[in-house]
């Protein structure tokens, strides 16, 4: 059972991994990337407010790029959304309650020009549902293990679309659920430095070993 440090707000379990240097909102910290599932269903009305959450992320022209394919789990697309990941994906993802296909559309729709930012945008509306999941203490955990092409062509996915990446939505579980490779890196990962990734000015060097 997870506990709440009251002054916080972040959960005791991610408290032993991060600490944040400046005051944001616990949601933030809080959200990580467990794999550990009980196996368990989620009615619609427990998962469909993540992707109320995620249709609220800003966008270019206001295009609302992101699309959402989703198997949940006893219905009929479920068992083709789990062969599209890889087999060390599926050891822990057939414990999900719900798997989703994450899709941009590459153009604008007024104009049907290319969208240069199709992929941010919908970068975006991930966030909202992974923080809204984790706002809600369910397992939001995105994959990019799987295969592209198998899924493109089982879901009839038209040409302007791309495929960024699957997700798994489900209930946290214990950590004994998992394969012992996969048990050991069950906790919340820590950040690098905000010097690594914050830069004033040009880039030029800011990056160790790269061309000066």
């Amino acid at each position: 059972m997870v506990t709440w440090n009251s002054e916080a707000e972040i959960r005791s379990d991610v408290r032993d991994h991060r600490i944040p240097n400046y005051d944001i909102a616990p949601v933030f910290v809080n959200r990580w990337s467990p794999r550990a599932m009980t196996g368990k269903s989620l009615d619609e009305e427990e998962f469909m407010p993540l992707f109320e959450a995620a249709k609220w992320a800003p966008s270019s022209y206001n295009n609302q790029p992101w699309r959402f394919l989703y198997a949940a789990k006893g219905d009929d697309h479920w068992n083709v959304y789990l062969d599209f990941l890889s087999n060390e994906n599926k050891t822990w993802a057939k414990r999900a309650a719900v798997l989703v296909v994450i899709l941009s559309k590459t153009t604008f729709d007024y104009s049907g020009e290319l969208s240069r930012t199709h992929s941010f945008d919908t970068g975006a509306a991930w966030q909202n549902l992974a923080l809204e999941g984790a706002r809600r203490g369910l397992v939001v955990h995105g994959i990019g293990g799987f295969d592209y092409e198998q899924a493109a062509a089982a879901l009839s996915i038209p040409s302007a679309y791309t495929i960024e990446a699957m997700a798994a939505i489900g209930i946290q579980g214990p950590p004994d659920l998992l394969p012992d490779t996969l048990r050991e890196r069950e906790e919340p990962s820590d950040r690098k430095l905000l010097d690594d990734i914050v830069i004033e000015g040009a880039f030029d060097g800011a990056e160790k070993g790269g061309d000066e």
